[in-house]
């Protein structure tokens, strides 16, 4: 895919089927449950700031997305950080530099509203996607997940 051919622009309410089905296709399993969470709170709610973004092909094909919001006093942190909490390329369209292209646009949307800081998770054992993040800026932060079982 040339890269010219692929337009980025901010994720909207119809990109739903979208998403969820490249997520099936990366997952091997449909998450509408999760999707339909994330976007009623990315569409639904009163403090929504545009921070998602999705790819798009000439003819209009989705060809991958990324989705962060703002922090908005969370855990006392300010606006200036922001997470990325899920990205995702059709695997039909991986390996062309569409996750790169998105992390880019993103990371610009983000300073374009302030934010100086981006967090993201990835479990450690998933070389892929550390690597991706890694090659990407991305780096251990100064701050440390805990975590405990019930």
């Amino acid at each position: 895919m040339q890269q010219d051919a692929l337009s980025i622009r901010l994720m909207r309410a119809e990109d739903f089927d979208a998403v969820v089905e490249i997520d099936r296709k990366i997952m091997r399993t449909a998450r509408p449950e999760y999707y339909q969470l994330k976007f009623d709170k990315l569409f639904k709610s009163k403090d929504y700031v545009p921070a998602s973004l999705v790819a798009e092909n000439a003819d209009g094909t989705v060809a991958g997305f990324v989705m962060g919001e703002l922090y908005l006093g969370e855990y006392g942190i300010l606006q200036e950080e922001a997470t990325l909490d899920t990205i995702g390329v059709d695997p039909d369209f991986q390996q062309q530099g569409v996750g790169e292209r998105l992390m880019r646009e993103f990371m610009e949307h983000m300073k374009s509203l302030g934010v100086e800081k981006v967090h993201t998770l990835v479990r450690w054992n998933d070389s892929g996607l550390l690597h991706f993040f890694s090659a990407n800026g991305f780096g251990p932060s100064q701050t440390i997940n805990l975590e405990r079982s019930v």
